[in-house]
């Protein structure tokens, strides 16, 4: 198997070419180390590796197929973790894998690589002092989006076909948009998060992949969606798994489009007409398509969320001190993390009580939303890929005018974070400058199976597997 057949499988068809015998497993992982290598000196999307595959089953449905953990929140015993700081120098060994990381290994994902995320992962971009820019392949100027934009470069640029990824913002599915992947942010509780934390972000991170094809993202939850004992929040799981949902017709299906930012903020006119192009392709295939919104306070929301995360950075800070024995300050955090931190350090119970309470009046208004529709269409990100250095966090900006920045670009995906909702974003166009657009479907609680079902229908209509990017491991 050349380079040019590695880059263009998928991991489903990755993992059968391993079983079959057509590639065997060192060859898979020398194919990957060689792709890694052929594009990451541009992109600067890896942290660390590529090592020797970790440890994985043999017997795991996705045995052999190369992989990479973003560096953050899931880990590995032995590999170190940097979570994009530089608090923590060359990184913290941990002794144990998370329950993640397990799951992972026992799927027979072979973890080649550590990749690149923003400080502490609160950003929509993936430029931390920590390693310097990840670029974007589609375009070396522009950002790979984050806080999962090293996941998401190697895997738009052929180097693995499928990396860690997690969501507590839109950190899946930003970069999936930026890089012309599927971007699945499973219902909260689905993934496990343990056993180092119980939830992370007052319940809005998620963890789960990126992905080239949507049944990748169908076959990669059947393994990962598992509850571990202790864990926090432990959900109904599916009537069968998720990979059968994958040519199951989804019936004729209310879906409201929504195209305008609840920010108020600039939606590119591109971006809204690839959205509404859409609708118009799920209209013809027999469903009832029209105009429509949960509607809830931005400015309240935006309240909520300054003082959810910065209490989340304050507290994430404040652990990395305790570990390294070193104080934070402006000398080792990233200006915007440090202002976050400050404002976090001062955040009390009942401003966290009046947050929370925010959020449940958004979230019972979300749920009444989807008594009346099935799923919600609206554009993943309001842009292609920005330029670099627009989100930039080493900016002069205090807490609320960091989140700010970072929510009015993305505007579209934090609601699902605050409401635990699932969420999938779909490669399903192209800006005229040649930069993937994303479009998000969004469904109610534990609704997986549905949009899986509509997104294998969207693939089928939109297909994007043809696309490559100019900076492609086939392409060196």
């Amino acid at each position: 198997m050349n380079i040019d057949e590695y880059t263009s499988l998928d991991a489903t068809g990755l993992a059968s070419a391993i079983r079959s015998g057509q590639i065997s497993h060192d060859e898979a992982t020398a194919a990957a180390t060689s792709a890694i290598g052929a594009v990451n000196q541009q992109l600067n999307a890896v942290a660390d590796g590529p090592f020797p595959p970790l440890a994985y089953s043999a017997n795991g449905p996705f045995a052999g197929v190369p992989f990479v953990i973003k560096d953050l929140v899931c880990h590995a015993a032995g590999v170190p973790t940097r979570m994009g700081t530089r608090m923590l120098g060359e990184g913290v060994v941990p002794t144990e894998d998370t329950h993640l990381m397990t799951l992972f290994r026992q799927a027979g994902l072979a973890t080649l690589a550590v990749s690149t995320t923003p400080e502490f992962g609160f950003n929509a971009n993936t430029e931390a002092l920590a390693y310097g820019p990840t670029r974007n392949p589609w375009n070396l100027a522009h950002s790979a989006g984050g806080s999962s934009g090293g996941s998401g470069a190697l895997v738009a640029a052929g180097a693995v076909p499928v990396a860690h990824a997690n969501d507590g913002g839109g950190s899946i599915r930003i970069p999936a948009a930026y890089n012309g992947l599927v971007g699945l942010k499973p219902s909260r509780g689905r993934v496990p998060l343990g056993p180092d934390l119980g939830d992370a972000l007052s319940g809005f991170a998620i963890e789960f992949a990126v992905t080239r094809s949507v049944r990748d993202a169908a076959a990669l939850l059947d393994q990962v969606s598992r509850p571990f004992p202790g864990d926090r929040f432990v959900i109904a799981p599916p009537s069968r798994p998720w990979r059968d949902e994958l040519g199951t017709d989804p019936g004729a299906l209310r879906i409201a489009v929504h195209t305008r930012s609840w920010a108020g903020s600039h939606v590119d006119p591109e971006v809204a007409a690839a959205t509404e192009s859409v609708g118009q392709v799920l209209e013809a295939a027999g469903h009832h398509v029209e105009p429509a919104t949960p509607v809830f306070e931005w400015e309240q929301f935006m309240g909520a969320n300054v003082v959810i995360w910065s209490a989340f950075l304050a507290e994430s800070v404040a652990a990395v001190e305790a570990m390294t024995q070193t104080p934070a300050g402006p000398g080792n955090l990233e200006a915007t993390t440090w202002a976050c931190v400050e404002y976090g350090r001062r955040v009390s119970a009942l401003d966290l009580g009046a947050a929370n309470a925010v959020i449940n009046t958004v979230s019972r208004e979300l749920g009444r939303f989807f008594t009346e529709y099935d799923v919600l269409l609206t554009p993943t990100t309001n842009t292609p890929a920005p330029a670099l250095g627009v989100l930039d966090a080493d900016a002069d900006l205090d807490a609320e005018g960091w989140t700010r920045r970072i929510f009015e670009h993305c505007s579209f995906t934090p609601l699902l974070n605050a409401t635990g909702t699932p969420g999938i974003s779909l490669p399903l166009a192209q800006s005229s400058g040649g930069l993937p657009i994303g479009i998000q479907l969004a469904g109610p609680m534990c609704s997986e199976d549905l949009l899986l079902r509509l997104s294998a229908q969207l693939e089928n209509a939109l297909p994007w597997a043809g696309r490559r990017p100019p900076i492609h491991a086939a392409n060196r």
